[in-house]
């Protein structure tokens, strides 16, 4: 038999059987079918029977206790956003009447989703937010003990995917060029192993197709300076490009550097725009157009989540992107080319 055909049955199972959500089933569960409308009790109590689910008891009293505790899991070795974020999902959770314990995993995948199932079946906490990469079959286990959200989403590698890849701010920055009278554009891509770069990557070439402007490719590849200054310099002393979009800021400014050794005035003769707001970034000379995204703002709508699922409330209504863009002085109106190709 397979693993999956000894499997006991969870409240997602009865769910999918069913045609409801889990929370109505675990509503179903904890009164016994009272606040259930007819058809949806049944409906879950078919499925029950069909499945033959029993419900874990031990689970289902945690579930229920309430310690006025969440707890905020971080991996080992955190980037400064996920610090932002915690900040933020602190800030929402106190501001709901909750105590907040951050607690650091290391390990793989695999072994810190077994410890966060572990937190979940001690029940000290009410809730569980993750800033860390839970692995698919561990994540509904968890689920069934304790309301648990994925604040950000990584991959294995802890490498943004979700909100943290959103790549829209791209082609907000290439309309406005676009009106500047910029039409040749250059992609200095990052490392493709990062849901981040392709994002970008893909959101550029999206944004100059639906606008009709002309690409002079797609350089680099890896978050090296020297690759993005190289990438600048082979440009033919003929190029068109007006406009260099780095996939980062470390890139940006290795292609300012490169445009400044071919005698390029920035932005008089080229446009340049990074990501990330890194704060060296406001004192370049000319500061550098980049993209800010809000990780503590992230924070309080993971923690906004995860709170209505402790509340058993729908899910706060989160679509808008959390990263804009910060126009500084690395951009501007598109040259004359000819006063700039002379230049070069």
């Amino acid at each position: 038999m397979t693993d999956a055909m000894h499997r006991r049955p969870t409240i997602y199972d009865i769910a999918a059987a069913a045609g409801v959500s889990h929370m109505t089933v675990s509503r179903y569960l904890e009164f016994d079918g009272e606040r259930t409308k007819e058809l949806n009790r049944n409906d879950i109590r078919d499925a029950i029977d069909r499945l033959g689910y029993r419900p874990n008891l031990a689970a289902r009293g945690m579930r229920t206790s309430r310690t006025g505790r969440l707890a905020i899991l971080l991996p080992l070795g955190t980037a400064a956003s996920s610090v932002h974020m915690l900040a933020g999902a602190t800030t929402e959770a106190r501001r709901a009447g909750y105590a907040v314990d951050a607690i650091i995993l290391d390990g793989s995948v695999a072994e810190r989703s077994v410890r966060i199932l572990e937190l979940a079946e001690a029940g000290l906490f009410e809730g569980l937010l993750a800033l860390t990469h839970l692995a698919s079959d561990r994540h509904e286990e968890i689920a069934t003990r304790v309301p648990v959200v994925v604040g950000a989403e990584y991959d294995e590698e802890m490498r943004g995917i979700g909100d943290l890849a959103d790549a829209s701010p791209i082609s907000a920055i290439i309309d406005k060029l676009s009106r500047d009278g910029h039409d040749v554009f250059l992609h200095v891509a990052g490392d493709r192993t990062h849901a981040t770069a392709r994002s970008r990557e893909a959101a550029y070439l999206a944004a100059i197709e639906r606008l009709g402007l002309e690409s002079a490719g797609v350089v680099g590849g890896d978050w090296s300076g020297s690759t993005a200054r190289r990438a600048v310099l082979d440009l033919p002393a003929d190029t068109r490009v007006t406009a260099i979009i780095a996939a980062n800021d470390a890139l940006a400014a290795a292609a300012i550097h490169a445009a400044v050794e071919r005698g390029w005035r920035v932005p008089r003769d080229v446009s340049v725009t990074g990501w990330d707001n890194n704060p060296i970034g406001q004192w370049l000379h000319p500061s550098l157009t980049s993209v800010r995204t809000d990780y503590e703002e992230l924070g309080r709508r993971s923690m906004s989540r995860l709170l209505a699922s402790v509340r058993e409330e729908p899910a706060p209504d989160s679509s808008e992107s959390v990263s804009s863009v910060l126009w500084r002085g690395s951009t501007g109106p598109a040259p004359a080319l000819p006063t700039r190709t002379s230049m070069s």
